[in-house]
């Protein structure tokens, strides 16, 4: 009898504990199962969240990606430094324009004169046939002509000496007057390139900026600023490649013209020399005769005869 009983109680314990945890079990199950959709949903909002904001972020790209629409949409800093390399750009073919205009002419010049004085006897006559000229060739002749005036009579080496002095002070006053503006050149060909280096890296940084604000990678956001950062550098190189090669040009030009001006002085010593040549042949040396006096002659005369 007791162990039917026990066998009844079991049973009835069984019973009795199975129907709440069944209630328990269904309760768990639904929250667990409310959490998910929970989850689910947030996932699916902060998806949707993003989505929206790549395409907002993408909406707000730039659609004309020509150099100007580039140089349009970049950040200021980067407007700034493709500014300065397009003033740079500007200021190397002017320098380079208003340089060859004035080699040419100063070389035609040059050339021209030194015709002119080989066939020259004197200074003032090379000032006659050289009075359309005004420039070096006409400051060479007139420092020529004072350097005679103020020497006067003096000897002719001291002339040539001094006469050639000031011609050797103008020829390297002319060198470094046509010299004048190749430092321009020089600084933008090496300058121009850390410059634009200096635009990308900030375009760069700015895209990078951008990225983590729109917390995407997508290539549609990161590629225009990166596009603005790397035409910077490509402004750079194109200010500093030509004035590098504008800038040996012009070196070898102004070196073509200092041996023109060489040539001049050394021609207008020639013609200072033959001047001078001329003078002291056409002045000779009058020599007077002497004036000797004469001592009297003392004749002896006899007494006898006197008396």
């Amino acid at each position: 009898m007791y162990k039917i009983n026990a066998k009844v109680f079991s049973t009835d314990t069984i019973r009795l504990l199975t129907i709440p945890s069944a209630v328990v079990l269904f309760c768990v199950f639904s929250l667990l199962s409310q959490a998910s959709a929970t989850d689910a949903t947030e996932a699916t909002t902060a998806a949707a969240e993003a989505t929206g904001a790549v395409e907002a972020a993408i909406s707000a790209l730039p659609h004309d990606l020509s150099l100007g629409g580039m140089f349009m949409a970049a950040d200021s800093v980067v407007k700034a430094v493709m500014g300065c390399l397009a003033l740079a750009s500007v200021m190397t073919w002017t320098t380079w324009g208003a340089k060859s205009l004035e080699l040419r002419k100063a070389k035609r010049d040059l050339s021209r004169a030194i015709h002119v004085l080989d066939a020259c006897r004197t200074t003032e006559e090379a000032r006659t046939a050289l009075r359309d000229y005004t420039g070096l060739c006409h400051t060479m002749i007139e420092a020529a002509i004072i350097e005679i005036t103020l020497s006067g009579e003096s000897g002719k080496d001291g002339i040539r000496d001094r006469t050639s002095s000031r011609l050797e002070q103008i020829e390297a006053d002319a060198g470094r007057r046509m010299a004048s503006g190749l430092g321009v050149l020089a600084s933008i060909g090496s300058n121009s390139p850390f410059i634009g280096l200096f635009g990308t890296v900030w375009g760069i940084m700015d895209s990078f900026i951008g990225i983590s604000k729109a917390q995407t990678t997508n290539l549609a956001i990161v590629a225009p600023g990166i596009a603005e950062a790397l035409l910077a550098t490509a402004m750079g190189l194109v200010a500093a490649i030509p004035a590098v090669i504008l800038y040996n040009l012009l070196v070898r030009s102004i070196g073509a013209y200092r041996g023109l001006v060489g040539n001049m002085s050394a021609t207008m010593l020639r013609l200072v020399s033959r001047e001078l040549d001329l003078r002291s042949d056409s002045s000779p040396d009058v020599h007077q005769p002497r004036n000797h006096q004469s001592s009297p002659v003392r004749v002896a005369i006899p007494r006898s005869a006197a008396e």
